[in-house]
């Protein structure tokens, strides 16, 4: 199975209501907070619902945006938890060693030795950089840092991940230093 890239790019996701006047707290995705007001309209993933930004300011981790037509606190917090994407044909290419989240998910991850270590699901940013998700044929799902260290290779024409991981990386005997992981937390 080839992974076929979605047609929309998920940009960002509305928050609560920020005051009366119909502004938003909105969670950006991208280097940059304010990259999905570049792209002109953004829409829903079923198409149906188009937001045209008509301003954004970075406020701490969001972005308080107004769109277009939302002018009271009522019709901002209808808004909460709706994803904001674009269409992929408003974007420019990745350049080389650059990848778009969405063509990562799905992708075969192996080891160096072709050994299948599960697919990617999912690329989440905790604040500490890029992490995928692995999900074993089988077992609890983990993630490694998306990092040349760890995933040297992106064979984006093979369908595949190559991951180097440390000795011990899988493993759920308790730490050799003394340490236990679970009285810690």
């Amino acid at each position: 199975m080839i992974n076929a890239p979605t047609d929309k790019i998920l940009m960002a996701v509305v928050g609560a209501a920020h005051g009366i006047r119909g502004e938003v707290r909105v969670k950006p995705y991208g280097d940059d907070p304010l990259s999905f007001t570049d792209y002109g309209a953004l829409e829903t993933e079923d198409g149906s619902r188009h937001f045209t930004v008509v301003n954004a300011r970075v406020q701490k981790t969001v972005v308080v945006t107004k769109f277009k037509g939302i002018n009271d606190r009522n019709a901002a917090e209808a808004l909460n938890g709706l994803e904001l994407y674009i269409p992929r044909d408003r974007f420019p290419e990745p350049e080389e060693d650059e990848f778009y989240h969405t063509d990562l998910i799905g992708l075969t991850a192996e080891d160096e030795a072709g050994t299948l270590l599960g697919r990617v699901v999912t690329v989440q940013n905790f604040g500490a950089g890029d992490l995928i998700e692995i999900r074993p044929p089988s077992g609890k799902s983990y993630y490694i840092p998306f990092t040349r260290e760890f995933v040297p290779t992106v064979d984006m024409a093979g369908n595949r991940v190559i991951c180097v991981l440390p000795p011990d990386y899988l493993s759920e005997t308790p730490r050799d230093d003394g340490r236990d992981d679970a009285k810690a937390r």
